[in-house]
């Protein structure tokens, strides 16, 4: 199969013809259709993420095709159309038991635990617990594009938020989790603040249902704005970015007892950020963190896309070649691109 590999991190990622992957008894081989471009997949080509050893193959926001199937696997067969979460659950240790698989003890990661999708085929493991079967009106590139980012956003809005009608929900950062957790607060009838310091992301947040916009640029006291547009301080702030600057307003633009949810990766460097602890103590506020959604959650969601209620589709910014992903990937820092990135040419 052709794939994206890299050997050192830092390193150059380039085309290879590789060996395709073996099926393994309880799991499936996927013909990937689409795979999207993600800021976590930076973090692992940088070398953020421990669980990558090298050589390796990037991706894990992917849809496609069953192409081969375990002997053990009982819910699935060959030409099915799938997605899968980007953490999934071994299904017996003690967090998978208790319907936890997004933080299970043995966890399979295509793309970081494992060989991702940047590639024609990608194995997954664990598929009948896994496995997400896509509506037949559900296209691969939006299917792909919900693979992490989306469903992150999902998770964090609606079961860490717990959102509810006319909530103020602050947005820090407008890259996919971002404008993601916007159309998703959104559709739970909540009041929104996007917070960005690029103007042309701040417009596509407008145009998604941000109630209300702010450039972190042009207004340096962000927690303060947020405080005087809510009249208290937002019941829920999302550090969708991940970023020391991102996660203190995210804290400090919250009413009393509000509910701070971190989304984006803080690694490296800005892996312990100076805090308002007080804050923090004085005003009772919940420091949750959000990691990714467990298959049997997807339900919810993908009625909600059916039913026209939530239209992800709005969140693609372009689709390229495997061939182009090299350069997107290396350059995913820069924050260059408004939306998602697909793949869905190999």
């Amino acid at each position: 199969m052709k794939a994206v590999l890299f050997d050192a991190f830092n390193a150059l990622p380039k085309i290879c013809n590789m060996p395709d992957p073996i099926v393994e008894n309880h799991g499936v081989v996927v013909k990937v259709m689409a795979t999207g471009v993600c800021r976590s997949d930076w973090h692992g080509w940088v070398g953020h993420d421990l669980d990558i050893e090298l050589p390796h193959v990037p991706g894990h926001e992917l849809a496609g095709i069953i192409d081969a199937v375990g002997r053990d696997v009982k819910k699935w067969k060959i030409g099915d159309r799938v997605t899968v979460p980007f953490v999934g659950g071994c299904g017996t240790c003690p967090q998978c038991d208790s319907g936890n698989h997004q933080v299970c003890d043995n966890q399979f990661q295509p793309g970081f635990t494992h060989w991702g999708s940047f590639a024609e085929y990608v194995g997954i493991h664990y598929a009948d617990i896994n496995l997400v079967k896509l509506p037949e009106n559900l296209d691969f590139v939006t299917a792909a594009s919900l693979g992490c980012r989306f469903i992150t956003s999902f998770r964090a809005v609606v079961d860490q938020g717990r959102v509810k009608p006319e909530n103020w929900v602050a947005v820090h950062g407008c890259g996919g989790v971002g404008l993601s957790a916007i159309m998703i607060a959104k559709a739970y009838g909540a009041r929104v603040i996007a917070i960005d310091i690029d103007d042309e992301k701040l417009t596509f947040a407008k145009s998604l249902g941000a109630d209300e916009t702010l450039n972190g640029v042009t207004v340096p006291r962000v927690a303060k704005a947020i405080h005087d547009i809510t009249k208290g301080g937002a019941d829920i702030s999302i550090d969708a970015l991940g970023h020391p600057v991102t996660c203190f307003n995210s804290i400090k633009s919250l009413k009393k007892r509000g509910k701070h949810i971190q989304v984006g990766l803080l690694v490296a460097e800005n892996s312990t950020p100076n805090l308002p602890m007080d804050i923090v103590v004085a005003n009772e506020l919940e420091i949750i963190g959000s990691h990714g959604m467990q298959a049997h959650r997807y339900p919810e969601m993908m009625e909600m896309i059916t039913a026209g209620k939530l239209v992800p589709e709005k969140l693609i910014g372009k689709t390229i070649k495997l061939e182009q992903s090299i350069d997107a990937l290396v350059n995913m820092d820069k924050f260059e691109a408004t939306g998602v990135t697909v793949i869905n040419e190999f």
